[in-house]
């Protein structure tokens, strides 16, 4: 008798596949506006907000369900609070990575700590979550009232994000009409935010510029190749851009934003995700250290001025 094979979960190929149906639609729902019960980001069951691909993937899956709570959980920690997940609504695959150390079979009965003979290897698991809109009986602390919505001058700068903004010490020349990072100048020239009906998009479409920047030597060294407009590394670090200002968004107040919203950037999404299963979790990881790397020099030049009039 032949023995069945059962296919092997693979969280990557179900969570790539995942985004690529929807971009496929035309859309690109995290830069849809929203807040959860008051949050910005998505909630794990004790408060803490989630990081990195986690973030991304439960961002995207709250507005699309449209979900009014930002807390994710497992079954057994809703059952933990004696709440129960309603029949038939379906979980989100969510990542954790760890580490473990492997002895080299070569190296025969090595001591602890022998150096080279325990190899330390990453591996990923994943896990499933549901949102708190999906499970019945949970405290009412699951389900914070939302905040209002700000209401914001047309084309005035926003006083938190400017100031954030101009307390980066990477220089931006305001001319023209077009957004870019120069890396031979290590320069970002933005249009005046007068150009922006609704402010929040100028600070969406800097702090992807800004993301660019934060690829030079001098700062986090990120480098995918050769990159020339339509090739693959040009399109893998658009995604990083992106990503940056979704979380950094978060952060401050404002979504991802870019002055041409066409098929082509959209194709740059799915030309990598569609040859590499692995492109979200790797381009999530270099977007949360650019969003941590200008959040920290925000910090350290708060009260100075890095922008410059051209």
């Amino acid at each position: 008798m032949a023995r069945s094979r059962t296919t092997k979960f693979d969280a990557s190929e179900v969570i790539t596949n995942e985004i690529i149906r929807i971009i496929e639609r035309g859309v690109l729902p995290w830069r849809k506006p929203w807040t959860a019960g008051g949050s910005s980001r998505p909630l794990r069951v004790g408060g803490e907000p989630y990081q990195g691909v986690n973030n991304f993937l439960l961002t995207m899956r709250t507005v699309m369900a449209g979900h009014s709570s930002p807390f994710w959980m497992t079954l057994p920690q809703a059952n933990a609070l004696d709440a129960k997940v309603r029949k038939g609504e379906k979980s989100s695959v969510v990542v954790y990575y760890g580490q473990s150390r492997k002895q080299d079979e070569a190296s025969g009965d090595a001591e602890e700590g022998d150096g080279d003979e325990n190899r330390v290897f990453r591996f990923q698991k994943s896990y499933r979550v549901f949102n708190a809109c999906q499970i019945d009986g949970l405290p009412e602390s699951f389900h914070p009232d939302p905040e209002p919505v700000p209401d914001h001058t047309p084309s005035e700068p926003i006083p938190h994000m400017q100031a954030f903004f101009n307390a980066i010490d990477i220089t931006t020349v305001f001319a023209g009409g077009e957004a870019y990072y120069l890396p031979p100048v290590d320069k970002v020239f933005m249009p005046s935010i007068e150009r922006f009906h609704d402010p929040r998009n100028f600070y969406g479409v800097w702090a992807h510029e800004l993301a660019h920047a934060t690829k030079a030597p001098h700062r986090l060294n990120r480098d995918y190749g050769l990159s020339r407009f339509g090739d693959t590394s040009y399109a893998r670090e658009e995604i990083v851009a992106e990503l940056t200002s979704c979380f950094l968004g978060q952060e401050l107040g404002f979504t991802a934003h870019t002055l041409e919203m066409n098929a082509a950037y959209l194709y740059n999404w799915l030309r990598v995700l569609r040859s590499d299963k692995t492109a979200i979790f790797k381009h999530t990881a270099d977007a949360q250290r650019a969003c941590d790397y200008l959040i920290a020099r925000s910090e350290a030049g708060r009260g100075g001025g890095s922008a410059e009039a051209a």
